[in-house]
């Protein structure tokens, strides 16, 4: 499986940088003149006609809220076409490396990894591929060494009013991805802007190192109608799929799939704010067999300020249709539960320190844990610049899950509820142009309420992990393609 899936990552890099012009993204490359402020005393200009010879409408800019692309807190920065290559090295102490209920043995983690950052600008296309490829020593017994592979892509292809995007994120760990990044090398998948909890194809929590791969496929469109309206459309597919069951235990993971899609239609109502209706598709697939699916519709509000502030709320109801063994026990053809579905997200970019801050309800897989879970996920990041060399950041996340289906399956975890939160913070420091050192600590647990038990009264439910690291990172300056 190893051998395999390193053969499919390197036949999809080498097919994507032979595609050429013909299937790469694409990005606008062109410039807006800045509106006139109210107070200047100039005559403020009629917005121009919305026809053929009208510029393009700037969707980087100022994204639809509907849509998956947020805005970019940096509009200033100049579109480039490069290749860069990176390799990082890092070493972790870990107080339960195992990730097992109540373990509390430390022991090493060594990770060695390469990197290939690929962007690539066309007139009307705008190519991005991430590739992260190495190694982890686990300085325990039975462990040993582990693969590590992900790869993310991005393809644009855009219009005078509008554009459409395919993305992919690929992922083989033998951990899950929600704060499992200790170090200056974050997750690729993790990259996806957007809603991208809403779609699957992650993890909230893992139990024991065992090896799993999450892929997240999604293809978006973006039309603008008039200046000030525009419709999305977005179509995921996400599975998770492990290859083994927890060592010591016998526990089996619940693998699934998940078809998604959104339909949304977004309006501007001022110069940054701007209302949306959304509604949404969840179909979940098991391997236990169990399948369901839901459908949710939302309103959205959002405020953006080019270069500084993005703001985004969005609640509405969920309904979620059960076709599993529950409902034929009880002798009914389904059983239709109403709950509720939102998020909400900020991004502040203050002068010297970057703030963002997600909060998201949603139906979601499970985690291998259960077939389904109800689940609230919220995290913070914050990072600030300590002077030329030195940047301090942090990350803090926590999702509490519930049970979808009130029956006990022979597969996953026989409890109601887990959760799962993290906490940690690190430093980076720059030698010269090419190397950045850094040092990390997180804090990680992961708990199941008292029905994990079962009538035993006495059991360890609690996973709690302490992780330091210290890395190197090795990037040199970008090969400039155009």
């Amino acid at each position: 499986m190893k051998r395999r899936s390193i053969s499919v990552l390197v036949a999809i890099a080498l097919v994507m940088l032979m595609l050429g012009p013909s299937s790469a993204w694409s990005q606008d490359n062109s410039t807006q003149e800045p509106a006139t402020p109210p107070d200047s005393g100039q005559a403020q200009q009629p917005a121009p006609a919305f026809g053929p010879d009208s510029a393009v409408p700037m969707i980087e800019e100022n994204p639809p809220i509907s849509g998956l692309d947020l805005p970019n807190l940096q509009p200033h920065a100049a579109p480039l076409s490069y290749l860069q290559a990176g390799a990082h090295v890092s070493e972790s102490l870990d107080s339960n490396i195992e990730n097992t209920l109540g373990g509390s043995e430390v022991q090493s983690l060594t990770r060695a990894t390469g990197s290939l950052e690929l962007h690539r600008l066309w007139s009307n296309y705008d190519l991005s591929l991430d590739y992260l490829g190495g190694i982890g020593y686990y300085d325990v017994q039975g462990l040993g060494l582990k693969q590590i592979e992900e790869l993310g892509l991005e393809q644009k292809i855009t219009w005078k009013r509008g554009e459409l995007a395919i993305r992919d994120a690929f992922s083989y760990q033998p951990e899950g991805t929600f704060g499992s990044a200790y170090g200056s090398v974050g997750t690729i998948g993790a990259g996806l802007s957007g809603d991208s909890t809403f779609f699957g194809g992650t993890g909230l929590g893992a139990l024991g190192q065992v090896p799993r791969i999450m892929n997240l496929s999604l293809v978006d469109i973006v039309q603008n109608l008039t200046p000030k309206s525009s419709i999305t459309l977005t179509g995921g597919y996400g599975f998770v799929h492990f290859l083994e069951d927890q060592p010591g235990t016998g526990i089996s993971f619940i693998g699934n799939s998940q078809v998604s899609a959104e339909a949304g239609y977004s309006r501007v109502l001022s110069r940054h704010d701007q209302a949306a209706i959304v509604y949404g598709y969840q179909g979940f697939r098991f391997s236990t067999g169990i399948s369901f699916h839901s459908h949710l519709i939302q309103l959205m509000w959002g405020r953006r300020i080019s270069g500084r502030m993005d703001f985004l709320v969005g609640a509405g109801p969920q309904f979620t249709e059960l076709n599993s063994v529950a409902a034929e026990e009880t002798g009914a053809t389904s059983d239709l539960r109403i709950s509720a579905a939102g998020r909400a997200l900020l991004h502040y970019q203050f002068p010297r320190t970057s703030l963002g801050l997600s909060y998201d309800h949603y139906i979601t897989s499970g985690s291998g844990f259960f077939a389904g879970a109800e689940s609230d996920i919220a995290r913070l990041t914050a990072s600030r610049p300590m002077g030329r060399v030195w940047t301090v950041f942090s990350d803090i996340g926590y999702s509490r899950n519930s049970r979808v289906e009130a029956v006990v399956l022979t597969a996953g975890v026989n409890a109601k509820t887990y959760q799962y939160g993290f906490a940690g913070a690190g430093v980076h420091r720059m030698f010269g142009r090419n190397f950045h050192a850094f040092a990390s600590y997180q804090f990680n647990d992961l708990a199941f309420d008292s029905s994990f038990c079962g009538t035993s009264s006495q059991c360890n439910r609690t996973s709690q992990r302490n992780v330091g690291t210290i890395g190197l990172d090795w990037t040199p300056r970008p090969h400039r393609l155009d």
